[in-house]
């Protein structure tokens, strides 16, 4: 997951924190580099906040969480009273009345949006909403080490509170968690959302039961002891092998793996390490790879403004869902990467060929953990996510009744049975960030990556052949031309249709798993 550093803080010596949008500098007049100068300034606040949110998940000191949750208010204030400001209103305004290029001209109104939108919060609402957020976390962190969701119960019912009132807010015409999706996936609606899970119910559901039973064991070599430290320097290899670049990057540790971004020159990732499950920590670091290289890749002279952002987070699910699955579980890619695996773990990995490690890697089995899921019932995990968030934004359910309706959702849905809370609703950090309507980018990411996929392997006939020596160049090129160097200039829809000359249509993903699992 990337995690996206919301603008809201608490109230704090708000009048020490006043940005005085009237001393802005006489040169700051109505041009586009003023704009572009306002931007960066913007960003540096908004990656100052990202340092100390990856600090706040990496390594930050036990008792260290509220001065850390202060800090983080009082710079998100200020960028908030920054972007805000009336003079950044009027600058904006003047440049849509100037001739611009289509890429500027696009900067401006996506700013102006994000202006309009952002005008509606109050400081005070901002201000509350980081440092519940920063307190959440911490609750939740708890609450997973202790397994007892009731820990982390109350700061969430502040939560849905905060993002119930959020809704209201932004406005929306028919469901009131449209305005949240809209956050992450622009143009996306539950009437959407609604029709593509069904399509998930109705084909991919009786996909997965059809299944032939070579691909439902799960062979013995995936649950042997991989030492930790060997596990962690293999990931290392995969990630440079992918080009990720450790000069603009680090991994670390972190209860929940993701990837933040400070700008293109510092994009950070996190992993975590079961001994007893290595493939765990290897399909985090390349799913997380996957991010880092989409943030790696935007244009640097782009920076603070949309153009230098990431389209969507479906299109950024794409990216780490396109490595993760595409790429990363097939077999052309161990074909490279199982001799380097070998090398770590010989004992383990003895006897095993490269066509039973493809199929064991692949294996289908219900599970009660999402990010552990394969490719097929990941989507039921999501749907679960989805229905729930969905029930909070339409109803007064409280968190204590969100257990109850996770387990018998994961029942009904999934056939088995939550044994404790750390598997169950607090495996995921994502509602501890306040980011509902993320999950279902998930599953976007899954469907646009399909598509994507194909169009590159239409583009590149040797493609197989180049990845099972090791050479990720093409796909590299395929990307950087149709996905990264875009930003945010065209939507999540425009950006398939220029890349592949349709929008999404999940027929591709279907098309790629039924030739994946019917292949003999």
């Amino acid at each position: 997951m990337t995690i996206k550093i919301v603008t809201f803080c608490n109230d704090i010596e708000q009048k020490k924190l006043k940005f005085d949008a009237n001393k802005i500098p006489p040169t700051m007049t109505s041009s586009y580099a003023s704009y572009q100068a306002l931007m960066q300034k913007i960003a540096d606040l908004s990656n100052a906040i990202a340092v100390m949110s990856w600090d706040n998940e990496v390594n930050l000191p036990e008792a260290s969480g509220p001065l850390r949750a202060r800090q983080i208010a009082t710079l998100a204030a200020l960028s908030h009273e920054m972007f805000t400001a009336k003079t950044t209103g009027k600058l904006l305004s003047a440049l849509t009345l100037e001739k611009l290029p289509f890429k500027k001209a696009k900067n401006i109104a996506l700013t102006l949006r994000d202006y309009q939108r952002d005008k509606k919060f109050s400081p005070d609402f901002v201000m509350q909403k980081s440092l519940v957020i920063s307190q959440a976390y911490h609750a939740w962190n708890e609450a997973k080490k202790k397994d007892d969701f009731a820990v982390f119960a109350p700061r969430l019912d502040e939560l849905i509170r905060l993002v119930k009132e959020e809704a209201e807010i932004l406005g929306y015409e028919q469901h009131a968690y449209d305005a949240m999706l809209e956050l992450y996936e622009p143009g996306i609606r539950v009437e959407k959302l609604d029709q593509l899970f069904q399509g998930v119910t109705n084909e991919l559901v009786p996909f997965i039961k059809g299944l032939d039973p070579q691909w439902k064991a799960k062979p013995g070599f995936l649950s042997l002891k991989y030492d930790k430290d060997s596990q962690w320097k293999f990931g290392l290899e995969v990630l440079k092998g992918m080009g990720y670049d450790f000069k603009r990057g680090r991994q670390d540790i972190s209860s929940h793996p993701f990837t933040i971004s400070f700008g293109t020159e510092d994009v950070r990732v996190t992993t975590r390490i079961d001994e007893r499950d290595f493939s765990n920590m290897t399909w985090s670091c390349i799913h997380e790879g996957g991010h880092a290289l989409y943030e790696q890749g935007l244009d640097a002279k782009e920076y603070g403004l949309p153009s230098g952002s990431a389209a969507s987070l479906g299109i950024h699910e794409s990216q780490s869902r396109l490595w993760e699955n595409n790429l990363g579980r097939s077999k052309v890619f161990w074909q490279h990467f199982l001799p380097v695996l070998k090398k770590y773990f010989p004992s383990q990995l003895k006897g095993v060929r490269l066509d039973d490690f493809y199929i064991g890697i692949n294996h289908v089995s219900k599970n009660t953990i999402r990010t552990e899921a394969d490719e097929l019932h990941y989507h039921l995990h999501v749907a679960i996510r989805y229905e729930l968030e969905k029930e909070i934004f339409s109803s007064n359910i409280k968190a204590k009744d969100l257990r109850q309706l996770w387990n018998e959702k994961y029942k009904k849905y999934l056939g088995v049975n939550i044994k404790n809370d750390r598997e169950g609703i607090l495996q995921d950090v994502h509602w501890s960030h306040g980011s509902f309507g993320y999950f279902p980018t998930y599953s976007l990411g899954s469907f646009y990556a399909a598509q994507f996929f194909s169009a590159m392997q239409n583009e590149y006939a040797d493609l197989d052949k180049q990845v099972a020596e090791g050479d990720f160049s093409s796909v590299h090129n395929w990307l950087k031309k149709n996905i990264y160097r875009h930003g945010k200039t065209y939507n999540a829809e425009e950006l398939c249709r220029k890349a592949t000359g349709s929008t999404l249509d999940f027929q591709y993903f279907m098309s790629y798993i039924k030739n994946k699992y019917q292949r003999k």
